[in-house]
């Protein structure tokens, strides 16, 4: 028998064959500060003792983590339509209308939530959610443009996959700060990012001017910028669009042939009074980009989830894009993409339609959901309060107030003591500054720089999901573990 001879790096997957592309991409909510948090847990599981004595996870937002109660309504039916026989087996125990809506989609699952889906989705739950755009809009939606994905990360990675093209210089506008789902997508897939800074100075809003010097300098460079990432509101600034600046980029993207991708997920979170959210899809309608076939001069994808909002069921990955603009080849290949995976996991199909369309008045239900949504968000706006007044009080920080989404973006200027101290470890000073508020505080952060911000500034983001009752003394450890840093690190 003859012996072939192998070299062993040609063939293994190690840390020098591996795709260059995937150690580039970064991802930051899950990087260095939460390794530490991890490694802090384990300490303390083993009986040390530390300055703390629990970790506080404010670096994603991971509401059912920071102990938010799940939905009654929302629940029953996603447990009626895991397990049918509760209905019979407990009859007393369930609402009409929450076996009447598991009922609904137990008609339209073969085989119930164990069996594969349509790759585009369930055909009922993407009814639901074209009757939920057009009710917000108040222009027509179809389910047939509507894609059911595992949470709105996958639906940007699908996405991100058909507009930027293998060999060429593709590039993707993406706002700074920025949520590192699109950096790391791009890196992954070959992209460039191409920044467009928000202004801090003006409640973190877009700035036409440099938005179109952007564009040119990058189109200078080589660069074919052919999309424009919006996260409205934002994540991680927590600011809202007005619909002038939203008639802007839209207008903007029709003239320089840009795909617009509208980050929606944040869309419930609305804090600022009398302010609201509107859509890019209702912006697009009412400038007369309607979308419909042959109808090509605007293109936009929005996406939403259920991981935020007053739902928070991150676990569930739920959530869906709606095309616009996008015509049936292009349609026929987000349909093939989603077919690479056979379907998005039934549970969060059925969440995302039950998020959208909750208990209405009258419902037996809705009483108690809306004492539920409303004592959710009410809380999470007191949050945002508080969190905001705390960390405006702390020496060297100042921070916009969150119009909406869950989190607070504080810049903080540190001391050249602080920085040397920093590079002499090799790590970004905000990373720096996050590890050592950790190791004292047990609060996980995440750096600024994992986001992007302005050369010469410095910022970390945190969430605002801590339980309310122990809002005041997630606080106070945030207070005494800055005091301290500062201190030892004086110039």
């Amino acid at each position: 028998m003859l012996r072939r001879s192998f070299s062993r790096a040609a063939v293994a997957l190690n840390g020098t064959t591996i795709n260059p592309n995937v150690k580039a991409a970064k991802y930051a909510v899950r990087g260095a500060v939460l390794d530490r948090s991890m490694e802090l847990q384990r300490k303390m599981a083993a009986g040390e003792k530390l300055p703390f004595d629990k970790i506080v996870p404010c670096n994603i937002g991971n509401p059912h983590a920071c102990l938010q109660v799940p939905l009654s309504f929302h629940r029953e039916v996603l447990s009626l339509c895991i397990s049918p026989t509760l209905a019979t087996d407990h009859p007393h125990a369930f609402k009409k209308d929450v076996v009447e809506r598991a009922k609904h989609y137990a008609a339209g699952l073969t085989g119930g939530v164990g069996a594969y889906t349509n790759s585009q989705g369930i055909p009922a739950v993407r009814e639901e959610i074209a009757e939920f755009i057009a009710e917000r809009d108040g222009h027509p939606a179809r389910a047939d443009r509507i894609y059911l994905t595992n949470g709105a990360s996958e639906g940007v990675r699908i996405l991100l996959t058909c507009l930027l093209r293998s060999g060429k210089q593709d590039g993707l506008l993406t706002p700074i700060p920025q949520y590192p789902l699109y950096s790391a997508s791009l890196t992954l897939l070959g992209g460039a990012l191409v920044p467009y800074h928000l202004n801090e100075g003006a409640s973190w809003g877009v700035e036409m001017e440099n938005l179109r010097n952007t564009l040119a300098a990058a189109r200078a460079e080589g660069t074919e910028v052919r999309g424009i990432a919006v996260i409205n509101p934002g994540n991680p600034t927590g600011n809202i669009l007005a619909e002038e600046q939203i008639k802007d980029i839209i207008q903007m993207a029709v003239d320089e042939k840009m795909v617009v991708l509208a980050d929606e997920v944040y869309q419930a979170n609305i804090w600022k009074k009398g302010a609201s959210f509107t859509s890019f899809k209702k912006v697009a309608c009412d400038m007369g980009y309607m979308g419909e076939d042959g109808d090509e001069r605007l293109q936009l994808v929005s996406f939403h989830s259920t991981s935020k909002g007053y739902f928070g069921e991150c676990g569930l990955r739920g959530g869906y894009m709606e095309v616009h603009g996008i015509g049936a080849e292009v349609r026929a290949e987000l349909y093939k993409l989603s077919s690479l995976s056979l379907c998005s996991n039934t549970i969060g199909q059925l969440a995302t339609g039950i998020m959208i369309n909750p208990p209405k008045p009258g419902d037996p239900s809705f009483e108690t959901f809306e004492k539920e949504r409303d004592d959710i968000l009410s809380s999470l706006e007191r949050r945002s309060i508080m969190v905001h007044k705390a960390l405006n009080e702390l020496e060297g920080i100042t921070c916009n107030e969150a119009d909406g989404a869950l989190y607070a973006f504080p810049r903080i200027r540190l001391s050249n003591k602080a920085k040397l101290a920093a590079e002499a470890q090799g790590v970004p000073a905000d990373e720096y500054y996050c590890l050592k508020i950790l190791d004292e505080s047990g609060i996980v952060l995440v750096p600024g720089s994992g986001f992007g911000q302005e050369e010469g500034t410095l910022h970390f983001r945190t969430t605002f999901l801590p339980a309310e009752e122990t809002m005041h003394e997630t606080l106070k450890m945030m207070t005494k573990a800055h005091k301290k840093f500062m201190d030892e690190h004086r110039d």
